[in-house]
C-alpha cells in the first residue's frame, strides 16, 4: 500500500527511483510522482496517474538530470487517484516536496488552521496538509528543515512513512515514520543513501540498512554518519543500528513465468522445504525451534494462544488453532487483528499472542501486538519479511522464509505460514508430552513429503486450467470445507474473489443448509473440499444436497476416491496426507483455479483493483 523511493549521492538519481517504484509496484498503487532537486537549487515534480509506465511516458523527453530525488506510488485514501492527489506535494512557497504512506487524522482541524494563516491548498489529501504544515513551522520559528519536521510531527495524529526535500538545502533529506514502515540504505562510507518502503527496492544498491523505528526522524547528507532523533527527546541523537541483509534479486524475477503469482504458486515445493530447512531433522526425527528453547517455560505454561491477523493470514491462523488445541492440549482463539485492537479484550500475562503478518507491517496486526505487549503477555510473531515492525516489536517468534511474495493475492506465503504453525504445534506438542512419540514422527516423515506431493499436484496445471475456465462467466461461487479444510474453502474464495472479481464465500459445508443453500441453482457453480477424512462421509451427504438443487460441483478428492468422482461434475485429486496436513496440498488447486479464471478474463493477476500488498493503515 503505498512506496517510497528516494536517493542522495554521486549518481543519477532519477533510473533508481523509476527501478525502485517499479520494484514497489506490488504493493499496490493508482499513481506515480517523482520530486528531483539539482545542484543550483532548482526543483522538479513530475506526476502521473495510472501506472509507474505512464510516469516514464511523460518524462521521456524531460531533463531528468540530479543526484537528489523522492518517488511515490500512491494508493488512494483522500481524494480520487489524479495527478493533482498523487504525491510528491509542495509547500506553499514550492520550496518543500513531501512523499507520505499512512493517514494523517487530525488533518482537517490542521488544514482548517493553515488556511486561515493564508495557506492554499490545490489537491484532496491529507498529505499536502503535512507539508504545509512543516513549512509553517520551518517559516515561524525559523528552523532548519531536520527539526522543522520533528516539530511539526509532534502536532500530527495517524500514520506515517515520510522523506521530504528542501531546494535550499540540495544536500539533504528528511525522513520519520510512524506506524508505517521506512528503510534507509548506506552506501560505502556514507557517500550514499537511499530511502524505501521496504529494502526491496536498493538491495540492488546495498545490502546495509536501517530500519526507522516509530518517531523517529532521520536527517541524511551525503558524507554524514545518519543523525536520528526522537519526538519525544529532539536533543539527544541516536546512533543508527545497520543491518545486513541478503536478498536473492533472481528471486524476485518472473524466471520466465508470465506473472509472479504463478510463478509463486509453482515456487511452494521449494519454499515449503526452506522453510523446514534446518527446523525439520529428518534423520533424527525431531523438529528443533529456537523460540521454544528460548522462552520454553512460557510456552509450556500458556493459558491460552490468541491469533491476530488479518485476510490470508488469518485463515493460516485457523488451521493453527486446530493444530495447537489438538497436539498441544491448549485452547486457541483466531481473532481478526482490526476487531481484536479496538474490544478492551481481556489478555493475561500467560497469554501467549501470535501475529501472523506476511510483511510484518499490517497496521492492525502490529497494533493488536503492541497492544498485547502492554498487557504483559508474550508476543510471538510469525512473518516472512525479515527486519520488519512485526518481528522487531515480537518477544519472539520464527520467519516462515518464503522469499519475497510480489503477487498481490498470497500464496506462498500462506503454505509458509501453515508450515510454521505446523512445526510450531508438533515441536511444543511434544515437548509438553502432550503427543504421542508415534504421532510425532508420523507428522515428521509425512511433513517431509510434502514438497514432492505439492509437485504433484502441479503437474496437473494444464487439468486444471481446463476446469478453471467453467467458472469464467460464474457470477457467485461457493467454497465448502469441513474441519481442516474449512479455512482452505476459506482461503480459496477469497483468492477468486481477489484476482478475478467473481463474488465467492467459504463455508463449512455443514452450516450451507443454514442459508446458502438458497442460492444453489444450475448457474451456482459449488466447489467442495472433499479430501478422505474423519467427516468425509458427511461432506458427502452435503455434495447431494446440492445435487438435488442442480447445482454445479468442482470437487477436490484424494487420489483413488471413487464416491465423490461419480457426483461430481469436475474433479482434481490429490495425494493422501495426514489429516492435519491436507490444507497444504487441497490449497494448490484452489490456488490455480483463481489464477487461471484472472488470466481467462484478461484481467491483472499480480495487482487486482483496490488492494495493496503490504496494508499498512487501518
Amino acid at each position: 500500500m503505498c512506496g517510497i523511493v528516494g536517493y542522495i549521492g554521486g549518481r543519477q538519481a532519477f533510473p533508481i527511483l523509476i527501478g525502485g517504484l517499479k520494484r514497489l509496484e506490488y504493493r499496490g498503487y493508482d499513481s506515480a510522482g517523482v520530486a528531483l532537486l539539482s545542484s543550483d537549487g532548482g526543483m522538479r515534480v513530475y506526476k502521473e496517474k495510472g501506472k509507474v509506465s505512464n510516469l516514464e511516458e511523460r518524462v521521456a523527453h524531460d531533463d531528468l538530470s540530479g543526484s537528489v530525488g523522492i518517488a511515490h506510488t500512491r494508493w488512494a485514501t483522500h481524494g480520487e487517484p489524479s495527478s493533482v492527489n498523487a504525491h510528491p506535494h509542495l509547500s506553499e512557497s514550492g520550496r518543500l516536496a513531501l512523499v507520505h504512506n499512512g493517514i494523517i487524522e487530525n488533518y482537517a482541524n490542521i488544514k482548517e488552521y493553515l488556511i486561515g494563516k493564508g495557506y492554499h491548498f490545490k489537491s484532496s489529501t491529507d498529505t499536502e496538509v503535512l507539508v504545509q504544515l512543516i513549512e509553517f513551522v520551518q517559516q515561524r520559528f525559523h528552523l532548519d528543515l531536520g527539526l522543522a519536521v520533528l516539530y511539526a510531527l509532534r502536532r500530527v495524529v495517524g500514520a506515517y512513512a515520510i522523506a521530504v526535500l528542501d531546494r535550499e538545502h540540495p544536500d539533504e533529506v528528511i525522513c520519520a515514520r510512524k506506524s508505517s514502515p521506512l528503510v534507509v540504505g548506506v552506501g560505502e562510507n556514507n557517500s550514499e543513501f537511499f530511502l524505501a518502503s521496504d529494502a526491496l527496492p536498493i538491495v540492488g544498491y546495498t545490502k546495509h540498512i536501517v530500519y526507522l523505528n516509530d518517531e523517529e526522524v532521520a536527517v541524511i547528507r551525503r558524507g554524514e554518519e545518519i543523525a536520528i532523533r526522537n519526538l519525544s527527546n529532539s536533543r539527544d541523537v541516536v546512533a543508527a543500528d545497520v543491518h545486513d541483509v541478503d536478498i536473492d534479486l533472481d528471486k524476485l524475477e518472473k524466471g520466465g513465468y508470465p506473472h509472479y503469482m504463478l510463478k509463486e504458486i509453482f515456487d511452494q515445493p521449494r519454499c515449503i522445504s526452506d522453510c523446514m530447512r534446518g527446523r525439520l531433522l529428518l534423520s533424527e526425527h525431531k523438529i528443533v525451534l529456537s523460540a521454544i528453547q528460548l522462552h520454553r517455560e512460557q510456552l509450556m505454561n500458556a493459558g491460552r494462544f490468541i491469533i491476530v491477523a488479518c485476510g490470508t493470514s488469518w485463515h493460516a491462523g485457523l488451521i493453527g488453532k486446530q493444530m495447537l488445541e489438538q497436539f498441544c492440549d491448549v485452547p486457541v482463539e483466531v481473532e481478526y487483528a482490526s476487531e481484536f485492537r479496538y474490544r478492551n479484550p481481556v489478555i493475561r500475562q500467560d497469554d501467549i499472542v501470535i501475529a501472523i503478518s506476511q510483511s510484518g507491517e499490517t497496521a492492525d496486526t502490529l497494533a493488536a501486538f503492541n497492544l498485547a505487549k502492554e498487557h504483559g503477555a508474550l508476543c510471538f510473531g510469525i512473518v516472512n519479511s525479515v527486519g520488519s515492525s512485526i518481528a522487531r516489536a515480537s518477544n519472539t517468534g520464527i520467519y516462515i522464509h518464503v522469499g519475497p511474495e510480489i503477487g498481490v493475492a498470497s500464496t506462498k506465503a500462506f503454505t509458509g505460514q501453515v508450515t510454521v504453525l505446523t512445526l510450531f504445534a508438533l515441536a511444543l506438542g511434544y515437548e509438553k508430552g502432550v503427543l504421542d512419540q508415534s504421532v510425532y514422527e508420523r507428522h515428521i516423515e509425512e511433513l517431509s513429503l510434502i514438497p514432492s506431493k505439492i509437485e504433484r499436484i502441479l503437474s496437473q496445471n494444464d487439468h486444471i486450467r481446463d476446469i478453471a475456465r467453467t467458472l469464467t462467466y460464474a457470477r457467485n461461487t461457493l467454497y465448502m470445507g469441513r474441519g481442516m479444510n474449512y479455512p482452505v474453502a476459506l482461503e480459496g474464495a477469497l483468492k477468486l474473489k481477489e484476482i478475478s472479481y467473481i463474488h465467492a464465500e467459504g463455508y463449512p459445508a455443514a452450516e450451507m443448509k443454514h442459508g446458502p443453500i438458497a442460492l444453489v441453482d444450475e448457474n451456482m457453480p459449488v466447489v467442495f473440499v472433499a479430501t478422505h477424512h474423519r467427516l468425509y462421509k458427511k461432506i458427502i451427504s452435503n455434495i447431494q444436497e446440492v445435487i438435488a438443487r442442480n447445482g454445479r460441483i468442482i470437487a477436490v478428492v484424494s487420489e483413488g476416491d471413487h464416491e465423490v468422482k461419480e457426483l461430481a461434475s469436475w474433479v482434481i485429486e490429490i495425494p493422501e496426507t495426514l489429516e492435519t496436513l491436507v490444507p497444504l496440498l487441497s490449497v494448490i488447486p484452489l490456488q490455480l483455479i483463481a489464477y487461471h479464471v484472472a488470466v481467462v478474463k484478461g484481467l491483472n493477476v499480480d495487482q487486482p483493483r483496490n488492494l495493496a500488498k503490504s496494508v499498512t493503515v487501518e
